[in-house]
């Protein structure tokens, strides 16, 4: 497995990740937690070193099972969570990034990981009710405990990201980011590049999409996420269609799979990104690993660029309650 640096941090890790919260949330029927776990361990013997979860996924079931997978292997792995999102009393999730709400995830993301420092530490959301520079702050002084090592942050927008920048250094911002979703090269790309501050991708798949295994005729099971996100209704996914085809063609021309050249075409954009596709099967996780290996010449790139220019993508990517928690 080829190795990535995020930014200028000095943290090093495999140059595709592994998100972790399908394995307890989100897409359906929970899968079992010993199948998890082996497929973790799974994962790390493919080379993988870069796991992610958050207190929220589950909630707090995901990091207990990756804590549990990851006890084996302490030291060769880097884990990320994240805080900023909790479930209030009526069962809605909404931001709270207040200090005294930070330090308390942090002991309990630390218990329930079963590890004395968190490697990567973002904030999940920007929460538009604190500062972010008394976040920032308050991180810094985590990571000065020894509780934290580096910060991060999720769905931010640039300026949010310049001020908590200008207090703690970020190493990583966490960011939807695929061949359907392109939003981030318009501003948050570049200013990354310019901070030195590293990208994670999470569903650089399409949550699923691009893997061309769903069409307008999928169904999903009731409990999937899916089933509330406009881009997934049947019309959205028919009319995206030829996003998929155009990623079959190039498969097919390099002999390999749609979701392959999905993630390629990500780990050709910058050197210091680094995707983190979820997935709760082994066979997909060699997959998704076998993309590391490709690839794609500045003709390939062309022609996917070239084509991709003349899709017009349908449906909003989250429904318009969440939607109204990013980028801030």
């Amino acid at each position: 497995m080829k190795k990535r640096a995020l930014g200028n941090s000095g943290l090093e890790v495999s140059a595709l990740g592994l998100g972790c919260m399908g394995m307890s949330m989100a897409y359906g029927k929970v899968p079992d937690r010993k199948e998890m776990i082996e497929l973790i361990a799974k994962a790390i013997d493919r080379g993988i070193t870069f796991f992610d979860t958050a207190e929220i996924y589950g909630p707090h079931t995901n990091e207990e099972l990756v804590g549990e997978a990851l006890a084996p292997f302490r030291g060769r792995v880097v884990i990320a969570t994240k805080f900023g999102i909790g479930t209030g009393e009526n069962g809605q999730q909404g931001q709270d990034s207040r200090p005294e709400r930070i330090r308390q995830s942090v002991e309990g993301s630390l218990k329930r990981l079963n590890i004395e420092t968190i490697d990567l530490y973002y904030q999940h959301r920007v929460d538009p009710n604190v500062p972010i520079e008394e976040v920032a702050g308050t991180v810094k002084e985590l990571i000065r405990e020894g509780k934290v090592k580096h910060f991060g942050m999720s769905e931010a927008g640039v300026k949010t990201i310049r001020r908590a920048h200008a207090v703690q250094p970020l190493t990583a911002v966490q960011s939807e980011y695929s061949l359907w979703w392109r939003h981030p090269e318009e501003e948050l790309i570049p200013t990354l590049e310019e901070l030195g501050i590293g990208f994670v991708p999470f569903s650089p798949l399409g949550k699923g999409f691009l893997t061309g295994k769903i069409d307008d005729k999928t169904t999903f099971e009731k409990n999937d996420f899916r089933n509330i996100v406009p881009r997934f209704t049947p019309e959205a996914r028919k009319a995206n269609q030829g996003l998929v085809d155009l990623l079959s063609a190039m498969a097919d021309k390099k002999r390999v799979t749609p979701a392959q050249i999905a993630l390629a075409w990500l780990l050709a954009k910058k050197p210091w990104i680094v995707p983190i596709p979820g997935t709760t099967k082994l066979s997909r996780l060699e997959e998704n690993i076998g993309a590391v290996d490709l690839e794609l010449t500045a003709s390939d790139l062309g022609e996917i660029e070239s084509a991709a220019a003349k899709i017009t993508i349908e449906g909003a990517r989250y429904p318009e309650a969440l939607e109204k928690r990013t980028g801030l």
